[in-house]
């Protein structure tokens, strides 16, 4: 996710609590996500739609945080 700010995550989830709360929720998202579609978790499509949809808002909330860090928001 975002290779070209890997220096910069690196940098904020040391300095940042908040960036690497959210940014540990995303990763555990994902992880949950790709279980429910292995069917090694049972969720619904419906279940597995909502997590998605809390992982991309993580996602652009992240984004926000590294676009502003890096001076370009």
């Amino acid at each position: 996710m975002f290779p070209e700010y890997r220096d910069l995550i690196s940098q904020l989830k040391s300095e940042d609590a908040h960036f690497e709360r959210l940014f540990e929720k995303h990763n555990e998202l994902d992880h949950r996500i790709k279980n429910m579609e292995a069917h090694i978790e049972h969720a619904t499509h419906e279940e597995i739609e909502v997590l998605k949809k809390q992982k991309l808002m993580i996602k652009d909330e992240l984004y926000q945080i590294l676009r502003k860090a890096d001076g370009k928001a």
